[in-house]
């Protein structure tokens, strides 16, 4: 069995990457906004404006592990909320703490590269648009209200494009 402590951080991450959640939606993600056996979740997003977010088999395989068996049940006290990801102590977690953790897992997982709870954001964004997701559904999915925004992204699609075109195409 795995430590409650390696399946919340297994959860974090599996979540950031499907949903593309900002750092503070996901430590804020409280238990009343997950709908894991319909697939998705509610999200709170910056300016309280609210998005519905399509979660996939693998972060809904990860929650239910943590939920199930990483002990969180345990870490529930009188006073704790009813937030999804709660600490040893079964408070939330603060950013600093939720993004030190990611670092860390990344790092115990061997990836040389100094991982930010923004660069899951940022590779749910693009490996969408790099299998043909639709401009603006990717902005809906992020919360961005303007397309401008969401527009940052195609630049790395582009530069990712332009790359395997001139090493696979014989005119390029």
């Amino acid at each position: 069995m795995s430590r409650p402590a390696t399946l919340c951080d297994q959860a974090v991450l599996e979540l950031a990457y499907a949903s593309g959640l900002r750092l503070a939606e996901l430590r804020g993600l409280r238990l009343e906004q997950m709908h894991l056996e319909a697939g998705f979740i509610n999200v709170i997003g910056k300016g309280n404006k609210e998005r519905v977010v399509p979660v996939g088999s693998k972060a809904v395989a990860a929650i239910n592990r943590y939920l199930g068996e990483g002990g969180r049940p345990e870490l529930v006290t009188p006073r704790s909320p009813a937030n999804l990801f709660l600490t040893k102590r079964g408070t939330p977690f603060a950013s600093s703490t939720l993004w030190l953790r990611i670092k860390q897992r990344a790092r115990r997982a061997g990836l040389a590269r100094n991982l930010t709870p923004h660069m899951l954001r940022h590779s749910f964004a693009t490996h969408l648009l790099e299998h043909g997701a639709d401009l603006r559904v990717i902005q809906e999915l992020l919360g961005h209200t303007t397309i401008s925004t969401t527009e940052i992204y195609t630049h790395v699609a582009g530069n990712r494009l332009r790359d395997v075109h001139k090493k696979f195409h014989p005119r390029s």
